[in-house]
C-alpha cells in the first residue's frame, strides 16, 4: 500500500484530475444552468422554525454540516437549507473535508483519490495534497483508491454547492466504507478547532420505504441526530452511518450544538411515495 501511496500522489508530477461522474444525471451538466440550478436552490430554500442562523460577529460557531447527497431534484432543495448559511462567512473556510458512504466500491476504512483535483461544470477544485499525505502517514485505515472515488456520487454533488457559497477553498474527499466510529471521531477531532476548516458529512437517510413508514424512520434517526446518539444509527438509518457516527461523537466530545435545517423524502419532492429515500440536513456549531 504504501507503493501505492507514492506512485499516485506523490511520485507523479501530472495534473491529474478526477473529472465529474454524474454531472447530467444528479445535476446540470452545463455551467450556466448548474449555475442558475444552485443559485436558485440557495434563493428559495425553506427552514423550520429552530434553523440556525448566523449572527453578525458569532462567525466562528458553525462548525459542520449534514447534507443529503441525491439528484437535486430530490434533495437539492435541503442540501441547500444547509450551504445557504456559508454565504454569511464565505471568506473564512479555506478547505473542506468532506466524507461520504462508499456506494460502488466495498472498501475497509476511508480512502482518499489519488487525484490532484476535482472537477465538475464550474471548474477545479484543489485537493489539500500536503495534509492528504500526512493524514495517509497518520491513519493506519485510510488508504488511496481512485476506484472508490470514480463513479462515486455523494462526495460530488455537494461540490457545486460548495462552488458557489465558499471562496477559493481545498478539498479533503473521504470515501468511507467499514470504520470504528472512535477512528472517524479521532480523525474529525482533529479539525475541530480549525476555524478554516469545514467539516461537511454527506448522508441520505432511509431508503426504499413507503412514505409513512419512511416518516416514522427518519423522524426517529433526526432525534438520534439531534441528541447526539450515535450508537442508535445502523446504515439502514443513513446509508453514511460511518461518518455520521463520527461526527456526532466528535460533536458530544466538543459539546457541539445540532440545529435541524429540514426533513423530507422523495415523496416530497420528485418521487411517488410507495418507495422512497429520506433527506436531512443540519448545522452543528460551536
Amino acid at each position: 500500500m504504501k507503493i501505492v501511496r507514492e506512485t499516485m500522489i506523490t511520485e507523479n508530477p501530472a495534473k491529474n484530475i478526477r473529472p465529474p461522474a454524474v454531472a447530467s444525471m444528479f445535476y446540470p451538466g452545463g455551467t450556466a444552468e448548474l449555475r442558475d440550478t444552485v443559485q436558485n436552490y440557495l434563493q428559495s430554500s425553506g427552514v423550520e422554525e429552530n434553523v440556525f442562523q448566523l449572527k453578525k460577529g458569532e462567525t466562528s460557531e458553525l462548525r459542520a454540516l449534514i447534507v443529503p447527497h441525491a439528484g437535486y431534484i430530490y434533495s437539492g432543495k435541503v442540501a441547500a437549507s444547509a450551504f445557504r448559511l456559508l454565504q454569511e462567512i464565505p471568506k473564512r473556510f479555506k478547505r473542506v473535508l468532506l466524507l461520504g458512504p462508499a456506494h460502488r466500491v466495498w472498501i475497509q476504512g476511508a480512502a482518499f483519490p489519488g487525484a490532484d483535483y476535482f472537477d465538475t461544470p464550474l471548474g477545479e477544485i484543489a485537493l489539500d495534497k500536503v495534509l492528504m499525505e500526512k493524514l495517509l502517514g497518520d491513519y493506519s485505515w485510510i488508504s488511496v483508491n481512485d476506484e472508490a472515488h470514480a463513479e462515486e456520487h455523494c462526495l460530488e454533488v455537494q461540490l457545486p454547492f460548495l462552488q458557489e457559497t465558499l471562496c477559493k477553498f481545498e478539498l479533503l474527499p473521504l470515501v468511507v466504507g467499514e470504520t470504528k466510529t472512535e477512528e472517524l471521531a479521532e480523525l474529525i477531532q482533529q479539525f475541530s478547532k480549525d476555524e478554516e476548516t469545514l467539516i461537511v458529512i454527506s448522508t441520505d437517510l432511509s431508503h426504499f420505504h413507503d412514505y409513512q413508514t419512511a416518516q416514522e424512520i427518519d423522524a426517529r434517526t433526526a432525534n438520534a441526530i439531534e441528541l447526539l446518539e450515535p450508537e442508535q444509527l445502523s446504515a439502514e438509518d443513513a446509508c453514511g452511518a460511518y461518518p455520521l457516527r463520527g461526527a456526532l461523537v466528535a460533536a458530544s466530545q466538543n459539546n457541539w450544538q445540532v440545529h435541524r435545517l429540514g426533513l423530507c423524502n422523495s415523496g416530497d419532492t420528485a418521487g411517488d411515495r410507495g418507495r422512497v429515500v429520506g433527506y436531512g440536513a443540519w448545522a452543528l456549531s460551536a
